[in-house]
């Protein structure tokens, strides 16, 4: 029988979509399954995409540019521009959703062997991506019980050697929903320059900070632009999840002619994508004032529910629709298994996503979970009943 690849064996499983079968068995015996595992919203698209696509009037659905059609990346830009990001359209390649975008980062930016510093827990593809690529993963970890905010500068002098080429964040943070504080991000660039490394931002979320929440761009970091690599998607930002559009954004001309090395070999980004993702961009921005105070009154009532469960810590987030919840519990790999095979409330269960996941630390979250408040307050608050019911059940409960 043939063999399969040692990379294929070592890839890690997604920790968000590993218990779909037991998902599907909990379906089959007839329970409803709250989603709560997957940064799925339940916002409507912008309609004026779908405007357009049905108005295109292209018979053929050709390939685009490699790089992606100039009408959309001189749009995107200006919608940088808009909301403070120096951007132009050069800088811009358009990709096959975010994932494909930071593959395409990692790739052309570092070698098989060279290590890439994130601060966990981090959106546990990252792993798989760095995999991918052949780089290690050197965390650095932030804890519950400060917000995870973004650890201090000496925790990374501390882990870079010889073989560190970059640091990659989330920001506003999948999947803690924190917004890294702009001093922080500055400290952070500092340091990157110090050692010539790249600083790749994943800020797929930036349009969903809450409060007094601002999150700064790397592309405006001062002296950064040769290190900076920016990552987009119109996933999240205009709830178009399925359409698979993305952007790897950088001033940095070499680094941006290797990414087009990738991005020839795989030809072009989706044409029906981008065509609806460049009609999102003229969504007025009355539908992202609507959004976010949806996710704000989401997330006050998710944090308050957990943490009046006895013995939760659920640090209160300030973007994005994540929350990592500290639950009294031995395994979140488990429990969560075990919300899904074992329990129901009338009928209801709870998918969670089990945080050891997002950790790359062995056995760092393992009594955490990860939790998408991308359904409405009705569902949640079903959701934090089961979680309550589920708590004072579970046979390995620790508290």
């Amino acid at each position: 029988m043939p063999k399969i690849s040692k990379v294929g064996q070592a890839m890690p499983s997604s920790p968000i979509r590993k218990l779909m079968p037991f998902a599907v068995s909990a379906q089959k015996e007839g329970k409803r399954i709250i989603h709560l595992n997957i940064g799925q919203p339940d916002i409507d698209s912008p309609e004026v995409s779908f405007k357009a696509l049905k108005e295109d009037p292209r018979t053929i659905i050709e390939y685009s540019p490699s790089e992606g059609y100039e009408s959309y990346r001189e749009n995107l830009a200006a919608y940088y521009r808009r909301g403070g990001v120096d951007v132009n359209t050069e800088d811009v390649i358009v990709t096959t959703g975010g994932s494909e975008a930071l593959i395409f980062g990692l790739m052309s930016s570092m070698d098989p062997g060279d290590e890439v510093i994130i601060p966990e827990p981090f959106y546990a593809n990252y792993n798989s991506f760095a995999h991918m690529a052949g780089l290690k993963v050197v965390p650095v970890t932030a804890v519950i019980e400060d917000g995870f905010s973004l650890p201090q500068m000496e925790d990374f002098e501390a882990v870079i050697t010889s073989k560190t080429k970059a640091i990659l964040i989330c920001n506003p943070g999948n999947p803690t929903g924190k917004v890294y504080a702009p001093e922080a991000i500055d400290a952070l660039a500092k340091l990157c320059l110090k050692h010539d490394l790249y600083l790749m931002a994943d800020e797929v979320y930036r349009e969903f900070c809450y409060g007094d929440e601002i999150a700064g761009s790397v592309m405006n970091l001062n002296g950064l632009a040769q290190n900076a690599i920016m990552i987009d998607s119109v996933s999240k930002r205009f709830s178009m999840c399925g359409a698979r559009v993305g952007a790897l954004v950088t001033k940095n001309v070499a680094l941006r002619a290797t990414v087009m090395k990738f991005a020839m070999a795989r030809l072009s980004p989706p044409t029906l994508g981008q065509i609806a993702s460049e009609a999102a961009l003229l969504t007025p921005d009355a539908y992202f004032e609507d959004v976010r105070n949806r996710y704000v009154a989401r997330r006050n009532f998710l944090v308050k529910g957990l943490n009046d469960i006895p013995h939760v810590l659920c640090p209160e987030p300030g973007g994005a629709f994540y929350a990592i919840c500290r639950l009294p519990i031995d395994s979140g790999d488990k429990f969560c298994q075990w919300m899904l095979e074992e329990f129901d409330l009338d009928g209801d269960t709870v998918m969670m996503a089990p945080a050891s996941g997002f950790y790359s630390t062995p056995g760092a979250g393992e009594d955490e979970v990860r939790l998408a408040y991308v359904l409405d307050i009705p569902v949640l608050e079903k959701a934090i009943a089961c979680i309550r019911r589920a708590l004072e059940l579970y046979p390995g409960r620790t508290t």
